[in-house]
């Protein structure tokens, strides 16, 4: 008998099918004492008799079962009696975010950084028992009418810590316009860096309203992301903030260790701020906006100065402080100081993401290019910063601008060229000549021998 027509499953009465997927159909139901509303996903009947998916669904149990967290769907129950295993989820009132960019298109800046933040705090918690979800998309988060977005869908979850992992190696699992190019060879060894880059190409949609690799299959996908041959999202949506646009851009970095190490990180990229718990500072000095840095000259000679986030900013885009990399920062003038990229209000400007221009389009001209001319978009200070003359080791402050003239605009950052575009239809022409060179050369030599 269907499961439409028995209306009914174990302790739970089923009222309507809401969704259906690969691993099965989810209900919406109700427990038969208690009257709760629940969801209910129930295997499909045929994918049963493989064991490999019976231990992957109950996985998907006990992982979302250890995760008690607003920002994600939790899970209630589950049964593997009789021929139809299903497992029991909160049910969530609402809509899932594809569903939503789909009826309105791209969201606000605002609003999809407010709905990203809460997925990442959730996804960030998952990290931190051990988990990753290896299938962050916008059809798998939940969007309450309150606002309130919740990660679902733990059905490829992978247990970093245990010797459970139902992954062949090799194999790659997930979504290919969301997914890390290293998990489309190998989700098995999936990790954190990974879901921080299906978090940067999430957003990459809510902002834009596009898929962030719109090609015609996986392998053309894969190949663009390789490339880092991804469009800017402010080429998109010009109004996009630069800062938003670079931390996108950086968390969808072909290279894992160019990207975010986690997804606290990637919302310090995101907003500017730091998430840390701030040090104590001197009594007098203005807790919220007031950093000291140390920096040597072009003789070595050391300085310290102190400054606004604006005016500091301004000067290190500038190039007034030398080479943004060798700079170090602290919110007290007694130190310690550390390298700039260890705080999110100056990492965009030592920091490279993935280039500014796709590979497809000309090479950058005269304007702006790389992480420097992509700072975070911050309020005019009326103290426009420029260097003067200071003495080694005095602590001095970053002032207006006097008499002396301004040193020439000094790039912070080396950029690497950016790689040509691929003519896949001339690449699939080279591969067939080169294998027809092999193919007679193997036939030649075994025909002398």
């Amino acid at each position: 008998m269907g499961l439409d027509i028995a209306k009914s499953i174990g302790d739970y009465d089923l009222l309507e099918k809401i969704a259906e997927g690969g691993m099965g159909a989810i209900y919406r139901g109700r427990h038969r004492q208690s009257g709760a509303i629940v969801a209910i996903k129930v295997m499909a009947p045929h994918l049963t008799k493989n064991p490999l998916l019976l231990k992957r669904f109950e996985q998907e149990f006990r992982a979302a079962s250890r995760l008690d967290h607003p920002n994600i769907v939790r899970a209630l129950d589950y049964s593997d009696n009789g021929n139809r295993p299903f497992l029991v989820m909160e049910f969530v009132e609402g809509e899932s975010l594809g569903q939503k960019l789909e009826r309105e298109g791209r969201m606000s800046e605002a609003e999809a950084i407010r709905l990203i933040a809460q997925v990442a705090q959730g996804l960030h918690r998952a990290h931190k028992q051990n988990l990753v979800h290896r299938d962050v998309k916008p059809d798998n988060i939940l969007v309450t009418p309150d606002g309130v977005a919740k990660l679902a869908d733990l059905g490829l979850v992978k247990e970093t810590e245990t010797d459970l992992n139902l992954t062949r190696t090799g194999r790659g699992l997930g979504t290919p316009h969301f997914m890390a190019p290293e998990q489309f060879r190998n989700a098995k060894n999936a990790d954190v860096r990974c879901d921080v880059y299906s978090l940067g190409a999430t957003l990459y949609q809510m902002v834009t309203g596009e898929l962030p690799f719109r090609s015609n299959g996986p392998l053309d996908a894969w190949m663009k992301k390789i490339q880092n041959d991804l469009v800017p999202p402010r080429q998109l949506v010009p109004e996009l903030s630069e800062r938003v646009d670079w931390a996108i851009r950086r968390a969808m970095n072909a290279d894992p260790e160019k990207r975010p190490a986690s997804c606290r990180e990637f919302i310090e990229d995101l907003t500017g701020k730091s998430t840390r718990r701030l040090p104590s500072v001197d009594s007098a000095t203005p807790q919220q906006d007031l950093w000291y840095l140390v920096y040597k000259d072009e003789t070595g000679a050391p300085h310290t100065v102190k400054g606004t986030v604006s005016a500091i900013r301004r000067s290190l885009r500038d190039g007034l402080l030398g080479d943004a990399s060798n700079v170090r920062a602290s919110r007290s003038k007694a130190g310690p100081f550390e390298p700039l990229r260890g705080y999110p209000e100056f990492r965009d400007l030592v920091v490279e993401a993935v280039p500014a221009s796709p590979p497809s389009l000309p090479s950058w001209g005269g304007g702006k290019r790389g992480p420097s001319a992509h700072p975070a978009a911050t309020p005019t200070d009326a103290t426009a910063p420029t260097q003067q003359h200071l003495q080694p080791g005095a602590s001095q402050s970053l002032s207006p601008p006097s008499a002396l003239p301004t040193p020439p605009l000094k790039p912070l950052i080396s950029l690497r060229d950016v790689p040509s575009s691929t003519n896949w239809e001339a690449l699939k022409w080279v591969c067939f000549f080169v294998l027809l060179f092999l193919t007679a050369v193997i036939s030649f030599w075994f025909f002398q021998h």
